[in-house]
């Protein structure tokens, strides 16, 4: 730039020196000079500065030296020149102005290069800022969402507008206790135990569709309650089926009790991942803190699942391990540091409800946990089951139809599924008919049809009598059934080679049991069953388990041989020893029911099972006894048993 600046000088030097000289020339270089400022600074700006530096006037004056004067103190930005120079000093003034002004100009040309350059950096740097703001500003309103993605959303949330009306389920499932039908003594015992300020684990055992899983929820909510309640308003009934819950061995997944996804393998979350951090995820336990557990089919549970639960149900905490965990390592949040050092918190109420024997259940959580149990349904439940459904249906129907369909099943559930197809029937009926709906006969049975249906309740008892046949009590589950056992006997071809022939199908200690039966008649009435070619059966064939059949095999035999009719609406049960007591046996409970919906009046049972008889049964007389001699003279007339035992 100063080699410019001399080129130009100096051309001016020279034109000037050609033309003019001495003073002319000096006049023409200062002019040159207020030019080159004039361009440098800009018109303005230059007459601004000569004011700031009290030059102004010097710059208009005629006189060389104190326009001089003027560029001195525009140029080294110095106020104390004050003096002019002499005018033979002129030259050497001018030549330091130039050098000066020549310095200016390189500085502020390397000044400009560099302020465009950090204008350039600052200007790409602005705008990949606004860049990454924008994209950010993107992805929190719509993430990662696309024309294709957004349309789909839509689709979802218009699909989401259209709505069915509730289940038939759904709308007829029992909203208080009152409509908890047959369940009294379960319903008080549940609240008692899980109201009091101590609340209790549960297993709750029964037939499906009593009201096992609705009464579990009624009470808490009933138990919230009460002053003394531990439970929070905000308390959760958490439920599961236990059918679903398996042990994981590998432990990538547990919905149970919660697992850890490590960063490698089980995918952790991203931010979580990318530092190598493991991410507890906590299970049903930990949401069920503060409120109720409830595994529905608890007896389908893995045993291993089962252990893992009796440690939390002990700890009231779940606790997690990873060999990915670092305590030391800065980048675990401090959630995450918690959970693996002291654990989730998981104390809650656990209630059980399975359909098994209690023999079937984990020793260990049944120790834990108070049990109750649930009746099965009488027709007469089932019948007002399905008017309290009718009632909220605001539908009539036959007198007849409760009474039709509580012969076709004792579980509340399906009572109100066959209620609820028919409810349908008659709403399409009436649709074409233009009326009301009202539920008839034709439709139960119509359903029926349909669905495959048969009664439940097959054998019917009688107010006649017949020889060699007797009503037997068997229990599967919590459901007790009568079991039809007749007998047979025929003079032995050859005297003292008979036969007995018993249900191949039947259990070994069922067949024991005719044996014990055929030592008690000979003690009691000398007969000698082998000169009797004798036949006992269980119609409808099938197993029966145990010896709980002796009694009914012992009277059908001995009604058979000694041509003695039976009354059929009497039925027994009981272990028959061979000294001729009747014995205890297990499910009575459950048998007595079975035996006063098949219509039987009489259930006799071993008087050592006299604790197992319902306090409040209606409909039927049970009555404990403890010999063979006791249950004759129920079964057979006075005058027969006299001829019996003669």
């Amino acid at each position: 730039m100063k080699v410019f600046l001399e080129k130009f000088i100096g051309s001016a030097k020279n034109e000037t020196s050609d033309r003019l000289k001495g003073h002319d020339q000096i006049k023409r270089q200062v002019a040159a000079l207020y030019s080159l400022l004039a361009n440098l600074y800009g018109s303005d700006k230059l007459v601004l500065r000569a004011g700031k530096l009290e030059a102004l006037q010097f710059m208009r004056s005629e006189r060389l030296e104190e326009r001089v004067l003027a560029l001195q103190k525009l140029v080294f930005e110095d106020p104390t020149y004050d003096t002019p120079p002499a005018y033979e000093e002129i030259p050497a003034v001018l030549e330091e102005i130039e050098e000066e002004i020549a310095d200016n100009i390189a500085r502020r040309t390397v000044e400009d290069k560099l302020e465009k350059k950090i204008s350039e950096k600052l200007q790409q740097r602005h705008e990949e800022y606004i860049k990454e703001i924008k994209m950010q500003v993107i992805k929190e309103n719509t993430g990662a969402e696309n024309a294709q993605t957004l349309k789909k959303l839509a689709i979802l949330e218009k699909l989401e507008q259209r709505k069915l009306s509730t289940s038939a389920m759904e709308f007829l499932r029992p909203s208080t206790f009152e409509e908890i039908v047959g369940q009294e003594r379960a319903v008080k015992a549940l609240l008692a135990k899980l109201g009091s300020p101590y609340p209790q684990h549960m297993i709750l055992y029964g037939p499906p569709g009593v009201g096992k899983t609705t009464a579990a929820r009624l009470a808490l909510e009933v138990a919230k309650n009460n002053k003394s309640t531990p439970f929070a308003g905000e308390a959760a009934f958490v439920e599961v089926n236990g059918a679903t819950l398996r042990w994981d061995p590998r432990e990538v997944t547990n919905p149970l009790l919660g697992s850890v996804h490590d960063p490698i393998y089980q995918g952790a979350r991203r931010d979580l991942a990318e530092t190598g951090v493991p991410e507890p995820k906590l299970g049903l336990v930990t949401d069920a803190h503060g409120g109720v557990l409830f595994i529905d089919e608890i007896g389908e549970m893995d045993t291993l699942l089962h252990s893992k639960l009796l440690k939390v149900l002990e700890d009231k905490r779940v606790f997690f391990d990873s060999s990915y965990y670092d305590p030391h390592d800065p980048n675990v949040p401090q959630y995450i540091k918690k959970i693996f050092e002291e654990g989730a918190p998981a104390d809650f109420v656990l209630i059980g409800a399975t359909t098994r024997d209690p023999e079937e259940i984990n020793p260990a959580i049944r120790s834990r946990c108070a049990e109750i149990f649930f009746e099965p349904l009488t027709p007469k439940d089932i019948r007002e089951i399905l008017q309290q459904a009718a009632g909220k249906l605001e539908v009539e129907m036959d007198e007849a139809v409760p009474e039709i369909i509580s012969e076709y099943t004792i579980e509340g559930r399906k009572a109100i599924n066959i209620l609820a197809d028919a409810y349908g029937m008659a709403c399409y009926r009436s649709d074409a008919q233009g009326c009301r709906p009202a539920i008839r006969m034709e439709d139960v049975m119509e359903v029926a049809q349909v669905s495959r249906l048969s009664p439940y309740v097959t054998r019917k008892a009688s107010s006649e009598r017949e020889i060699g046949k007797i009503f037997g009590l068997g229990v599967m589950g919590f459901l007790g059934s009568v079991l039809e056992i007749e007998a047979v006997a025929f003079p032995a071809r050859s005297q003292g080679q008979g036969t007995i022939r018993f249900n191949d199908t039947a259990g070994s200690m069922a067949k024991d049991s005719v044996f014990n039966a055929a030592s008690v008649i000979r003690k009691l009435t000398g007969e000698d069953l082998s000169n009797y070619d004798l036949h006992v059966n269980v119609v409808g064939g099938g197993r029966i388990d145990g010896p709980s059949a002796g009694v009914a095999i012992f009277l059908a035999i001995l009604s058979a041989i000694q041509g003695r009719p039976i009354t059929q609406n009497v039925a027994v049960t009981g272990e028959i020893s061979i000294q001729g007591k009747a014995r205890a046996v297990g499910g009575v409970f459950e048998k007595i029911y079975g035996a006063r919906q098949a219509g039987i009046k009489t259930v006799l049972v071993p008087v050592e099972n006299d604790k197992d008889i319902p306090v409040d049964i209606k409909g039927i007389q049970v009555i404990p006894v403890s010999s063979v001699e006791e249950i004759i003279a129920h079964v057979f007339p006075p005058a027969e048993v006299d001829a019996l035992v003669s």
